[in-house]
């Protein structure tokens, strides 16, 4: 019994050890404070789902706990591949692609139909339960990311065309569609998802023969060629719904920080979750929580970021040779931010001493309309 009683203190003096290890280890990147929850995903590194025409893969919140409210997806089309007609019951979608081409085809309550072709630094934005598909073009696979305004989405769980023939009778497809039974006994008896077809022939010049979304309204927003905003440590691109109408319940940008220490400067969005894929270069990233608790995460090529609404935050470009490309993307149409830097400008150099016990000396040189990206 002495025996056992002394191998169970040593079991336990050697877990104690274990725990206070891998505690000091988790605490590594924590600053300041109690532990918050990672805010990066490598979606990169996910296995993805593989189909003859592509592949899928994606963070939800199942798998990317602090991604509450926004959901993503990392995809490839192979020339003439398709995403075959689906819909969103419960999510938006907006899209950015990163390479190749493909055409994108949508459909609306009002039955109004447009048909687009979409390539490299284009976004599209489909409202939440609209008909669409989307298709690879060109000579090189279409890469592109798929982000949605709801963190439980999952994109293999989306309401295809094929899932919804399969399940119906075919005396009721014979029905609905005026057209005989046996048509239906070779079509597919599950979900296809993305199928594998030839390359779609160029859009004609005109219009087809039904009725066209009006430009205002269009799915398409082209913003790579948007010359955005340029600051000492970089460049931000932006489209919320007042560059891109339709957008409206989501926003997105294509934020370039220099090589050398660009600087995301420190901000906080009042009305939106901020959800982040990096496609190239590398980054940290601060979170901070309020209550003492902030998390830095460092960011490469195929990783995911996340900031709740309202969490303070900023980004530095952690290379010195290489600038860092990210899609930035917030489930608002109407894009908000407050900087830290402007805040305190507002306000006088008295305030500001009392507020941080110093002499206000050290805030008369804080200047108004600070850059969005600094070095």
């Amino acid at each position: 019994m002495k025996v056992l009683k002394a191998r169970a203190l040593a079991l336990a003096i050697l877990l104690s050890f274990f725990v206070l290890q891998t505690g000091a280890f988790a605490q590594s990147n924590i600053l300041d404070g109690p532990t918050l929850p990672s805010f990066r995903f490598p979606l990169g590194e996910v296995t993805p789902r593989t189909f003859d025409g592509g592949w899928a893969k994606e963070a939800t919140v199942k798998n990317f706990p602090a991604s509450q409210n926004i959901a993503g997806v990392l995809m490839s089309l192979k020339p003439g591949a398709l995403r075959e007609l689906h819909w969103h019951a419960n999510a938006a979608e907006w899209a950015y692609v990163i390479s190749g081409s493909c055409r994108i085809t949508i459909i609306d309550p009002q039955n109004r139909v447009e048909h687009a072709e979409i390539g490299p630094g284009d976004v599209w934005y489909f409202p939440r339960g609209h008909g669409h598909s989307i298709q690879g073009t060109g000579t090189e696979d279409c890469k592109f990311i798929l982000v949605f305004d709801n963190g439980s989405f999952s994109d293999f769980a989306t309401f295809s065309i094929t899932d919804w023939v399969a399940h119906t009778p075919p005396e009721v497809l014979a029905k609905n569609f005026k057209m005989s039974s046996s048509i239906f006994k070779d079509f597919p008896k599950k979900e296809v998802y993305i199928a594998q077809g030839p390359v779609p022939a160029p859009l004609p010049a005109e219009a087809l023969p039904f009725t066209q979304v009006a430009a205002p309204l269009t799915h398409k927003y082209s913003l790579n060629a948007q010359r955005g905003d340029l600051w000492p440590g970089g460049r931000f691109q932006l489209a919320s719904q007042k560059q891109f109408p339709i957008s409206s319940t989501m926003s997105g940008a294509i934020q370039t920080l220099d090589a050398g220490g660009g600087l995301r400067e420190m901000h906080w969005h009042p009305n939106a979750d901020e959800w982040q894929y990096y496609i190239s270069g590398h980054a940290r990233m601060t979170v901070f929580g309020s209550g003492g608790r902030s998390r830095l995460e460092e960011f490469g090529p195929g990783d995911v970021g996340y900031v709740p609404q309202g969490y303070g935050h900023y980004i530095e470009n952690a290379s010195e040779t290489e600038p860092c490309k990210t899609i930035i993307v917030l489930n608002s149409g109407d894009y908000q931010e407050i900087s830290l830097s402007q805040w305190m400008a507002s306000n006088t150099a008295e305030l500001l001493g009392t507020n941080f016990k110093v002499s206000k000396k050290i805030f008369e040189s804080l200047q108004q309309n600070n850059p969005m990206m600094t070095k």
